[in-house]
């Protein structure tokens, strides 16, 4: 009896420790999605930027990728956000003078996160740092599925 207790505890114990470690992975897993897209995107708003640029950018996404910007009435899908972007870059759109993202706070969750930033942008050799945004990240299979903002 003592011997079962002891492997049935023991079973236990081992459980919660994977599934902690689970969860820790996730949260880091999604960190680092959030570091390379934030890095990208900076990557892809400089002056000089490459169509790979984005393309890299762009490969962090699901095929079923959704942005939502509802202030500004915006329902994209991957293929149009691209094809946006595209069209961004090629009229020179892309030209440095966002410099920084400025990550205030992040919290992450199962499958999603929600991030608070702000641009840090560079005008006339003027540094200075735009109002504070709120945006919504959802994942599946280790990439992003949906974005939400919400500022």
């Amino acid at each position: 009896m003592r011997l079962f207790l002891f492997i049935s505890l023991t079973t236990l114990l081992s459980f919660n420790i994977s599934a902690q470690e689970v969860t820790v992975a996730h949260k880091d897993s999604i960190n680092t999605v959030l570091k390379n897209y934030y890095d990208l995107n900076l990557k892809m708003f400089q002056a000089g930027s490459t169509v790979r640029d984005i393309d890299k950018a762009f490969s962090l996404f699901t095929d079923d990728f959704t942005y939502v910007h509802e202030k500004f009435e915006g329902y994209y899908t991957k293929e149009s956000l691209y094809k946006s972007a595209l069209r961004n870059h090629k009229r020179g759109g892309y030209n440095g003078k966002v410099t920084d993202f400025k990550i205030i706070n992040k919290i992450i969750g199962l499958n999603g996160a929600t991030v608070q930033k702000r641009f840090v942008l560079k005008k006339k050799g003027v540094i200075s740092e735009s109002e504070l945004q709120m945006s919504l990240f959802e994942f599946k299979g280790g990439k992003i599925s949906r974005i939400v903002e919400y500022w």
